[in-house]
């Protein structure tokens, strides 16, 4: 099965299936039911899922290839991405909770095919006070 599969049997996304069953996400008692009895695993497992979790990858730099170049990238073009956000929005920060991503495989014959990846996060505004 793929994250997608699970993803449709639940009615969520597959890159939320794909943090919640890495322990980056918490899921409602009945899709964590559901998502175990279609893996054939325990009850005790789907009621792990349904904890919140402690998120992140840790202090350390990843040195998964594919998981570095996000961190590679964050390196090269956070700076830039920061003040293009707040030339447009403001002072503020994009949320990382109220949050979606989704991966979309681009077709390019000449070059290779892309991938591409959509972040949309709120806009949350520095409270002045």
């Amino acid at each position: 099965l793929s994250f997608a599969d699970l993803g449709e049997a639940i009615g969520r996304d597959e890159v939320w299936v794909a943090a919640l069953l890495y322990g980056q996400a918490s899921a409602p008692q009945d899709e964590a039911l559901k998502l175990a009895e279609i893996l054939g695993v325990s009850p005790e497992v789907a009621e792990e899922l349904t904890h919140p979790p402690v998120k992140g990858l840790g202090p350390v730099v990843p040195t998964d290839p594919l998981i570095y170049r996000f961190y590679e990238i964050m390196q090269v073009y956070g700076m830039p991405l920061k003040d293009v956000i707040h030339e447009k929005f403001g002072d503020g920060i994009m949320s990382a909770i109220d949050f979606t991503m989704n991966v979309d495989r681009e077709e390019d014959h000449e070059h290779g095919d892309r991938v591409k990846v959509t972040m949309s996060g709120k806009f949350l505004p520095y409270k002045r006070w």
